[in-house]
């Protein structure tokens, strides 16, 4: 047996059903606009959803910042890699989050697969949405305990969940889920979610990545002003950037800082990406109007797919999946988009689960009225 055998035939098998992935590269023009191969098309799949990525204060306060501190953090944060900089923004951060302090970390998925391994011993149950992102189906895996997947944003299941396990020695429950779903862009109950943990004694981590900068107060995600006892969120979507935090309690806090690891054993966040962070925050405030018009395109746009027979699920924010189902034709509808200045990718098994492969769009405050009846006409006509 040859030593890569196993890595042919999985390449193969996945080529066989129209689930091979590869790395395509692009260059971007503006906010919304890139170069593939020499074509100019309309970005439809980035998470750029407030268009600051290319925000000339992100680039001049990660200039000014590199300027002052270097290039890079030289260290991880417990070492020297903890400059004046970080608890700045924490601060900042922990101030628009409504919590009483906040922690950098590096990206979200390794937020999540460190963050419950953290949390969690042998004998922890991890009730996690059936549809959470594939960092916390690893950072469960990962906290090697039991597992129980409720209903996809059914609290009632949950409380049956919570019930059950009572009695049967169990030392913590972690409920965790998702505020704005990834693939799906339907939303948290996180008022009943709160509920239950308090009832129940569990403690309550949401994602709020892609609600960050869009929803809730201040644009500030939606678990502002909730009694949500750890939000993770990213700056790689709506900030434009690129890291990770953390909102909590002084308590918690304390505790990630000695017992998670993808904290404690990884370089910080080079002083220029603080910057950027920094320099979002301060506009993030201030764009209510670009969140309520982001809103109302996608709230238009969903209609618009609606009439035509589109099913795009319980979507209620800026992302918006076109299920379509199967693999092969959903591939044929990303192509035809392309074909026709569109990039919207079709996402597959295993991201999403066998037979519901979708087209994700993703509108950003930057595309105008004019893109969406691009896009519509596109759809319009493949549906004949």
């Amino acid at each position: 047996m040859k030593k890569n055998s196993f890595i042919e035939s999985e390449l193969e098998n996945r080529r066989s059903q129209n689930l091979l992935r590869g790395l395509r590269t692009i260059s971007p023009i503006s906010g919304i606009e890139i170069d593939v191969d020499g074509r100019t098309m309309l970005n439809f799949c980035s998470n750029d959803y407030l268009g600051l990525s290319r925000h000339p204060l992100l680039r001049q306060r990660a200039a000014e910042f590199m300027e002052k501190y270097g290039a890079g953090s030289t260290a991880s944060r417990l070492v020297c890699g903890t400059y004046d900089c970080f608890e700045q923004v924490e601060n900042k951060i922990a101030y628009l989050k409504g919590s009483e302090t906040a922690l950098i970390l590096n990206s979200g998925y390794q937020t999540n697969v460190s963050l419950l391994p953290a949390l969690a011993d042998r004998e922890t149950l991890i009730l996690s949405d059936w549809l959470n992102h594939n960092s916390i189906i690893q950072g469960s895996l990962l906290a090697r305990c039991r597992v129980e997947r409720f209903h996809h944003n059914d609290p009632d299941h949950l409380k049956r969940l919570l019930k059950e396990n009572q009695d049967s020695g169990i030392s913590r429950v972690l409920i965790i889920t998702e505020s704005v779903f990834s693939m799906d862009g339907d939303q948290s109950d996180i008022d009943a979610l709160v509920k239950l943990a308090e009832e129940f004694q569990a403690l309550l981590i949401v994602d709020d990545s892609h609600a960050t900068g869009v929803l809730g107060k201040r644009g500030m995600g939606l678990t502002c002003g909730k009694n949500v006892d750890i939000t993770m969120g990213t700056f790689g979507k709506a900030c434009g950037s690129f890291g990770s935090y953390i909102a909590c309690s002084k308590k918690i806090r304390d505790y990630l800082i000695n017992f998670c690891y993808g904290f404690i054993y990884t370089t910080a966040l080079p002083p220029s990406i603080i910057g950027s962070i920094d320099a979002a925050l301060e506009l993030i405030p201030t764009m209510e109007k670009e969140r309520l018009d982001l809103l109302k395109k996608a709230d238009h746009l969903r209609s618009s797919l609606h009439e035509m027979g589109f099913d795009t699920g319980d979507s209620s924010a800026q992302i918006i999946p076109v299920i379509i189902g199967d693999e092969e034709e959903t591939l044929a509808l990303s192509k035809q988009l392309e074909e026709d200045g569109i990039l919207a990718l079709a996402f597959r098994p295993p991201t999403v689960a066998k037979g519901e492969s979708i087209i994700r769009l993703s509108l950003s405050a930057l595309h105008t009225q004019e893109h969406l009846e691009q896009l519509i006409d596109i759809f319009r006509r493949w549906r004949g």
